[in-house]
């Protein structure tokens, strides 16, 4: 199944399988089950992280680059993105989901890309002001525009900032996604919630709370390796 597309509404076991005494936090048997849900489940829970991210990423990208060149705006951006972040995700669902519909992912997709915001305008924005000022004199010297300096020697220079802020918006949101559940398009979180009304059924809580961890490691790891090779002059540099 495409990342892109809506998870169906999950058919989660009504009774815990045969797998011994009472009522287990883990179960093979359970997970042997229902292996195709639980696989269509990660899926689209890693599915719409990653477009929340890069949604995200493309909208705090330019707002971060006004902020760094008209230093005035730096508090208004940076105040815009924390009243959204302190919004609670419950209340801007509610509020997003009549607009868009309650049976899209996109009221959801909306609510996580403003969430990250904040974290990665913030960190674009260190990353830029961090490059040494006599590097940006010096290609002011070579001739190099606004634009130009940005593109060739400012954003590189704030990538290892950039990255970080990709780190944290990805994983953030890997654990945000799970509140999307309460309108059937939260991915991983639609088990951990279906175990909840289903009798507290731990077996079903577990494997949704264990892969929703995973895939947020996983994630990190993949973007941090990115990182390494993007940046060797930092590797060199650490060493």
């Amino acid at each position: 199944m495409s990342f892109l597309s809506r998870a169906p509404a999950p058919a989660w076991p009504l009774a815990a399988p045969a797998d011994g005494p009472g009522n287990p936090w883990f179960s093979w048997r359970y997970v042997h089950d229902n292996a195709d849900e639980i696989l269509t489940a990660l899926q689209f829970h890693a599915g719409l992280t990653a477009r929340a991210v890069i949604f995200a990423l493309i909208v705090a990208l330019p707002l971060a680059i006004v902020a760094y060149w008209w230093r005035p705006l730096t508090g208004p951006i940076l105040a815009l993105s924390g009243v959204l972040y302190t919004i609670p995700s419950l209340a801007l669902l509610a509020l997003v989901a009549p607009a868009v519909g309650t049976t899209r992912d996109t009221s959801v997709l909306i609510a996580l890309v403003l969430y990250a915001l904040l974290v990665l305008v913030r960190n674009i924005l260190a990353g830029l002001t961090q490059v040494p000022a006599e590097v940006r004199d010096a290609a002011a010297g070579m001739g190099y525009g606004r634009f130009g300096r940005l593109v060739r020697i400012e954003l590189p220079l704030a990538l290892p900032g950039v990255l970080t802020g990709l780190r944290l918006a990805t994983v953030s949101t890997v654990a945000l996604v799970t509140v999307g559940s309460l309108i059937g398009q939260g991915g991983l979180g639609d088990m951990i919630l279906g175990g909840f009304r289903n009798n507290f059924y731990k077996a079903e809580i577990m494997t949704g709370a264990v892969l929703c961890v995973a895939l947020a490691l996983v994630l990190d790891l993949l973007i941090a390796g990115a990182g390494r090779l993007l940046t060797p002059w930092a590797r060199e540099r650490r060493a």
